[in-house]
C-alpha cells in the first residue's frame, strides 16, 4: 500500500514490480544479483481519482509511455529493497508533483524608476562605447 495523501492510496497489487540487473560499477555484485526495480505503474487502469489521472496523464515526463504507464527504473543503492523503497518513493514524488496547483500570473507594469535606471544605464552603456571608438579630428 503506498499512501500518497490522507484520502488518497495505491493498493500495492496496482504496481508492477520486476528486478533486473543493475548498470554500472559494483564488480561481481552487479553481475550475479539482480538489485535493481524496474517499477510500471499503469495510470488508466489505477484506481486513483479521475482528476489526479487527467493531471498524470497530461505531464510532460520521459517515464510516461504514450500508453498512460509510469516506468521508474531504481538502481541507486546495493540492495533489493532500498531500490524498491526509493522507486516507490520517486512513484509518489511524481503523483504528489502532478497535483500541485502552479499559482496564477499576475500582469504587472514596471515602475517609472525601474524605467528611468534602465535608461540610465542604456544612455551610460552607449556613451562609454562611444569613447572608445576612433577619434576624428
Amino acid at each position: 500500500m503506498l499512501q500518497i495523501s490522507n484520502q488518497v492510496t495505491i493498493s500495492a497489487d496496482e504496481i508492477e514490480i520486476s528486478f533486473i540487473r543493475a548498470q554500472g560499477a559494483g564488480g561481481q555484485n552487479v553481475n550475479k544479483v539482480s538489485t535493481a526495480v524496474h517499477l510500471r505503474f499503469d495510470i488508466r487502469a489505477s484506481s486513483l481519482p479521475d482528476s489526479y489521472k487527467e493531471r498524470l496523464l497530461m505531464l510532460k515526463d520521459h517515464r510516461l509511455t504514450a500508453d498512460g504507464v509510469i516506468i521508474i527504473k531504481a538502481q541507486r543503492f546495493r540492495s533489493q529493497d532500498k531500490n524498491r523503497e526509493d522507486a516507490l518513493q520517486r512513484l509518489a514524488d511524481i503523483i504528489r508533483q502532478a497535483m500541485v496547483t502552479q499559482k496564477k500570473r499576475k500582469a504587472t507594469k514596471p515602475t517609472r524608476g525601474s524605467r528611468q535606471r534602465r535608461m540610465d544605464s542604456k544612455t551610460k552603456q552607449g556613451k562609454q562605447k562611444a569613447l572608445r571608438r576612433k577619434v576624428d579630428y
